[in-house]
């Protein structure tokens, strides 16, 4: 008689769903130290937030200015994006403050000097963006310069430009529709008493997505028997992260809205976010900035990737420069100065690693933010500007201390 039993790699997959709910395989101390690097950002963002939070009397949670830190970072959080895969690929970009300033000088010629329509000025933008990225990528890739003498010359050249292209004048106003990518609100599309419901049902459906994705993490996980919480601390995790994004929303909710560049910001992070975890590029960029002589022998080709993270480098920065020029409501020569080094320090203070190949786009989004809280607390209390400078210095180099030390914790635990 001919048995009808299903086979254990049957049984594996079908019962993985039902596992998941029931598996706990790391307690939480483990959990946080086999993830050091990621947990201790969202640690330090949380314990950041409550101090400051302490020090202006609640002042810095209230709904105007949590919507004013959306407003006032969200050029940076994109180049933190750019700059974080960058870093990723073992590389350094010292330009992109120049090429902010760059696109949004272009923009401004060609929208307030020669009276184009608003979105021709977008376009010019992103084109020579692109154009940047490209000549960048170009002597990296192919002509092998390293980054870092590249993009510092990218630095100069691209800053003489800009004042050559406003003839070291600033340009400003920018048209109404331009002037709303910044600073333009949705509001009151499905009404709601006191506050936007639009707004509401957004992170909603934001924290819906969330459930899913980490969710269906959980399954794959344990399909290939790899650590996961347990369940009870999987739905707290839910339940925390979820109940953070609709208090962010309902405070936004009560302020002004759904802030337009935040879409934008969270259209960027959600579809890097699937380019570095889920596509051939974005392994390839891993690999090279790990071990760049076995990403050759596996076949990888280096020259190719490495030419487009640069490509994608010059049209985030153009994005960036669309939105503080609409910000700015205009462009002006010294723009952008020392976004590098914020951008920088957010792909830092959001755990990747000195020597490449680690990193990712949530962290640099909480590194980001960190910076964020930090420097719009310290205005609100009003501390001096070259103390400001200090603090962030000191955070910065914290946060590369932690790296060294996370990497002689690993080496140490494999010997």
């Amino acid at each position: 008689m001919t048995s009808t039993k299903p086979s254990s790699a049957e049984k594996s997959t079908e019962s993985a769903p039902a596992a998941a709910l029931h598996a706990g395989t790391s307690d939480p101390r483990t959990l946080i130290l086999n993830n050091l690097r990621q947990s201790g950002i969202f640690v330090a963002l949380v314990v950041i937030v409550a101090l400051f939070a302490f020090l202006t009397d609640g002042l810095s949670l209230s709904p105007g200015n949590i919507t004013n830190i959306v407003l006032q970072y969200s050029y940076i959080l994109v180049l933190a994006i750019g700059m974080v895969i960058v870093i990723i690929g073992g590389h350094i970009d010292l330009s992109v403050g120049s090429v902010v300033a760059l696109t949004g000088a272009v923009s401004a010629v060609v929208v307030i000097r020669q009276g184009q329509p608003w979105w021709v000025g977008v376009l010019a933008a992103l084109a020579v963006g692109l154009a940047v990225g490209a000549w960048h990528g170009f002597w990296v890739a192919y002509v092998g310069i390293p980054a870092f003498i590249v993009t510092l010359a990218g630095m100069l050249l691209f800053r003489g430009l800009t004042l050559r292209v406003l003839d070291n004048i600033s340009l400003s106003p920018f048209p109404t529709e331009y002037n709303q990518i910044a600073a333009g609100f949705l509001n009151g599309l499905l009404g709601g008493d006191g506050f936007d419901a639009f707004t509401l049902l957004i992170g909603g459906i934001a924290v819906a997505g969330y459930v899913v994705s980490c969710f269906r993490t959980r399954v794959a996980r344990i399909r290939y028997q790899q650590p996961v919480e347990s369940f009870v601390l999987f739905v707290a995790r839910m339940a925390l992260v979820g109940g953070v994004v609709m208090w962010f929303a309902w405070q936004l909710a009560h302020a002004r809205g759904l802030p337009i560049v935040l879409i934008i910001l969270a259209a960027l992070v959600l579809v890097y976010g699937l380019l570095t975890r889920r596509t051939v590029f974005g392994r390839q960029v891993y690999a090279i900035g790990g071990n760049l002589s076995a990403a050759m022998l596996s076949g990888v080709k280096v020259r190719t990737v490495n030419f487009w993270i640069f490509v994608n480098m010059g049209f985030l920065s153009a994005v960036a420069g669309i939105i503080f020029s609409s910000r700015s409501n205009g462009a002006q020569p010294a723009a952008g100065n020392m976004f590098e080094l914020d951008a920088i320090a957010a792909a830092f203070i959001g755990g990747a690693a000195v020597t490449g190949g680690v990193g990712t786009v949530v962290g640099a989004m909480v590194g980001g933010l960190i910076m964020a809280v930090m420097s719009n607390g310290m205005q609100i209390m009003g501390v001096d500007q070259s103390m400001q400078s200090v603090v962030k210095g000191l955070v910065l180099l914290v946060a590369v201390a932690f790296d060294v030390y996370n990497k002689r914790r690993a080496a140490g635990a494999s010997r």
